[in-house]
């Protein structure tokens, strides 16, 4: 059975995206993002939630999960993934690196316009991390913190981790 050389999962705007596109050539594999999947089948995610809700958004969400751990390559998960129990019980079987960021560094990086459950900004981040960290840390394998470091330090400690394992 195919499945993801690792799967990132953390917090909305924590670098996932940018660290799987980092990591993907060192492991001569490409990404899959599960958030730009459904882009590219639905549209624009904050139109999804305005037009559909967030209901349809996580079923949306699912299936590209579902079709992502299908895959050999580097997966990104939208931050919101994990909400799904039965997307938590997929990633017991697969490599998870959980990206964290501190608030002063993803502070900046909050549009409200992409990211329709961060419309208040900060103060919206830190009620989704509050909500869905004992998710991530129950999904996790090795935690990498991309709070002031290169997204490619991050991506070759990751690397380094995966190496160490197989």
């Amino acid at each position: 059975m195919t499945h993801p050389v690792v799967v990132l999962v953390g917090p909305p705007a924590s670098g996932k995206t940018h660290i799987a596109q980092a990591l993907a050539p060192l492991v001569r594999k490409s990404v899959i993002d599960t958030d730009k999947m459904i882009v590219r089948d639905h549209g624009p995610i904050p139109e999804i939630f305005e037009t559909k809700g967030e209901s349809v958004f996580r079923q949306y969400e699912r299936a590209a999960v579902i079709d992502a751990l299908a895959s050999d390559a580097v997966v990104s998960l939208g931050g919101g993934a994990v909400i799904d129990p039965d997307t938590r019980a997929d990633l017991r079987n697969v490599p998870v690196a959980m990206i964290t960021i501190t608030e002063d560094a993803v502070a900046h990086r909050l549009n409200s316009n992409k990211r329709p459950l961060l419309r208040d900004g900060l103060d919206s981040w830190r009620v989704l991390l509050a909500e869905r960290s004992t998710w991530y840390n129950e999904v996790a394998d090795r935690v990498f913190d991309a709070s002031h470091r290169p997204v490619d330090t991050v991506a070759a400690e990751i690397l380094e981790w995966l190496e160490e394992e197989s």
